[in-house]
Parts: structure tokens; C-alpha cells; sequence
């Protein structure tokens, strides 16, 4: 019987930033067992993951009725098993093709579908709240603006980056990968130019500070209609 857990190869001809996403994985260059999926320090890390948890299970418990929602960029699970029982239909997405088939194996909520797509070019599925955890920290601007277009289709989008503490310059361009602009003192804020987010309404939810001045990861609340 396969090991759920097992990576497998690589699909043909992926996109791009598919196939950075899937050399993360295949290297392990998030850490964790060379043999298995591991999203990183800030999917498993108890002092990062214990308070954003409980920010997002407060935030969908504060309505009468459970929102549907969508995760774009799953990883592999570690957090979004923990919110599924608070939506009334929970939609993880991730592009890693592999990766989803692992967590189809593994994950089982009645109300809990993957799926795997390319968040930058494919019709998202529709939701009232829209999960994106430190997702677009890792995109090129192009390809952070085609998302941002697609979030004004959600009346909630609930957005962790990793960002530099106290001041810095919005928004510096990367190649897509696993690398992100806190090495260039930057960081995604999409209220800035040149994505222009508006939302009717925005607040900050958690923030946790990392250690060796290591920066800060910042989930922020915004209500788009």
C-alpha cells in the first residue's frame, strides 16, 4: 500500500512557479523528513501557529453562520485542519498536484475539498472568505496583482505575510520561489502601490515577532464589501 506521504514525481511541463513550489518540496527546502510534505517552521512552529490559530478560529466564530471558505496555498494541511470545523464548507488549494493527492489521503471532513490549482491564472472558487497565509510573499509582483484582482471577489480575505519590523519599502519585486522580500527589506502591503488594494475595511488581528530580528508575521482582517 502506498505511504500517503510519499512524494511523487513531478507532473509534466508545470508552470513555472509550479515547479518552484514543487522543487521546494522535493528538496525539502522548508525542512522536515526528506521523505515527507513539510510546509515549514511557520506551518508546525507552536509559538507561530498556536496564535494565528486562534485569531482565525475566533474571527469565523464571531458569525452566526459558518462562512464557506477558501485556502489558497495550503501547504500541507497543518493549520487548515484546525479551522475546518469552523466553516460550513472549507476549499484548500495548493499547486503542488502531489501534495494535494497527499492531503486527500489523509485529511477527512465531510465539508473539506482540495483542489490544485494555479491561484495567478485559474477561476477561483467562490466563498465568503478567502484564506491567503503567507502565500503571496513568495510571488512576483505580475503575478501577486493577477491574485489581488480575483480577492475582490471575497467579502473577507484574511492575509498573513512576513514582513520586516518598524519601517520599510512596500512591495520590492521578486523572482517567484521559495525566498521572499523580508532579504530586501520588503515585504507585501497591499494597500500600496502598485497593487491598490480597497477594501471598505481592514484590521489587524495577530501579530507575532520573531526572534533575532528575524522580522514579524502580521495577519490582517480585510472586509471588501
Amino acid at each position: 500500500m502506498p505511504n500517503p506521504n510519499q512524494k511523487k514525481t513531478k507532473t509534466k511541463q508545470p508552470w513555472p512557479t509550479q515547479k518552484a513550489m514543487e522543487q521546494v518540496y522535493d528538496l525539502s527546502l522548508w525542512g522536515g523528513n526528506e521523505k515527507e510534505f513539510y510546509s515549514g517552521e511557520g506551518s508546525h512552529n507552536p509559538e507561530m501557529v498556536t496564535p494565528y490559530i486562534n485569531a482565525i478560529q475566533a474571527f469565523l466564530s464571531s458569525f452566526k453562520n459558518k462562512l464557506t471558505v477558501c485556502d489558497l496555498g495550503c501547504g500541507d494541511f497543518n493549520i487548515g485542519n484546525q479551522l475546518v470545523n469552523y466553516a460550513k464548507t472549507y476549499i484548500a488549494i495548493d499547486i503542488v498536484a502531489s501534495l494535494i493527492e497527499r492531503n486527500k489521503s489523509i485529511f477527512k471532513h465531510s465539508n473539506l475539498t482540495f483542489k490544485t490549482l494555479d491561484i495567478t491564472k485559474a477561476v477561483l472558487p467562490t466563498a465568503d472568505c478567502v484564506i491567503v497565509r503567507q502565500v503571496l510573499q513568495h510571488l512576483s509582483n505580475a503575478e501577486v496583482q493577477c491574485i489581488v484582482k480575483k480577492l475582490a471577489n471575497y467579502k473577507y480575505v484574511l492575509l498573513t505575510e512576513h514582513l520586516p519590523t518598524g519601517e520599510f519599502t512596500p512591495n520590492k519585486d521578486i523572482i517567484s520561489g521559495q525566498g521572499i522580500r523580508i532579504k530586501k527589506q520588503s515585504g507585501i502591503h497591499l494597500l500600496k502601490p502598485p497593487f491598490n488594494f480597497k477594501p471598505i475595511y481592514c484590521k489587524e488581528l495577530v501579530r507575532i515577532s520573531l526572534p533575532n530580528n528575524k522580522g514579524e508575521i502580521r495577519t490582517t482582517q480585510y472586509t471588501v464589501f
